[in-house]
């Protein structure tokens, strides 16, 4: 029986992803902070050690699939914690968890970045050089610029820089068998998106973020396309970052792409 592993699986995109996956037939070992079947701080050096270990354990060195959902918005005061889970933590489950993925059946990873990936290129990211050199106690000062709003420059930055090491990974990856995409959803009605409208420094910009098609999209249709990507189905998709916004990027950038 197929088996998946999927972090941020007690809420949002990750919580609907691990339905969708039961709901196939697949086993699903959950990570989150609480409410799933590893427990762990993906901001911590130890938090993201500990998780993969676990899972190791949990599934024999053997996985064939893999959803990194484990996120933080903008809203989020410290800022510095937003890249740790969104980029380093995220990239330590990928890297972690790559040996198990070869030796699984049909192997496919998929993460989850933002359409905000888009809206900041890798030449302007204020967090580049931190990330290229894995300093991550470079993140606070590289922050800085971003003021106030930092959090939305921490954000978008680490979604970018997710996007791009995503990217950077393909040659290695594919050789080896195991396909890695990426989704970047628009504005989607989870918690963390009740969150975010309700900060004052953000609220009014994410109620002004309308797609268009207008409304927010529903956990289970990004769910479905992640679903896609880690099925045979997608079996020649590849380095790839599929938009899920409801037209916001193409609205956006229509010449950029």
């Amino acid at each position: 029986m197929s088996l998946t592993v999927v972090t941020g699986s007690a809420s949002g995109i990750g919580a609907a992803t691990r339905a969708a996956l039961l709901e196939e037939g697949k086993d699903v070992i959950g990570v989150d902070l609480a409410g799933a079947d590893i427990t762990a701080d993906l901001s911590t050096r130890e938090g993201r050690r500990g998780a993969v270990e676990a899972v190791l354990q949990r599934c024999g060195g053997t996985l064939d699939g893999l959803v990194l959902c484990a996120g933080l918005g903008p809203h989020v005061d410290d800022a510095e914690r937003i890249v740790a889970v969104n980029y380093f933590g995220t990239i330590a489950m990928l890297d972690g968890l790559f040996p198990a993925l070869r030796k699984g059946d049909h192997p496919a990873a998929v993460v989850v970045s933002s359409v905000s990936s888009t809206h900041i290129t890798w030449d302007d990211n204020p967090l580049a050089a931190v990330v290229e050199s894995g300093d991550e106690a470079g993140v606070g000062p590289a922050l800085e610029v971003g003021g106030e709003y930092k959090g939305q420059f921490a954000y978008a930055g680490s979604k970018n820089a997710l996007t791009v090491a995503v990217r950077r990974r393909v040659a290695e990856w594919g050789a080896a068998g195991v396909r890695l995409n990426t989704v970047a959803p628009g504005s989607v009605e989870t918690p963390l998106l009740s969150q975010g409208m309700a900060d004052p420094r953000y609220g009014q910009a994410i109620r002004d973020f309308v797609a268009p098609i207008p409304r927010h999209a529903k956990p289970e249709e990004v769910a479905t396309l992640i679903s896609y990507l880690l099925s045979p189905k997608a079996g020649f998709v590849h380095g790839s970052q599929l938009v899920i916004d409801g037209g916001v990027d193409a609205l956006l950038r229509p010449t950029r792409f």
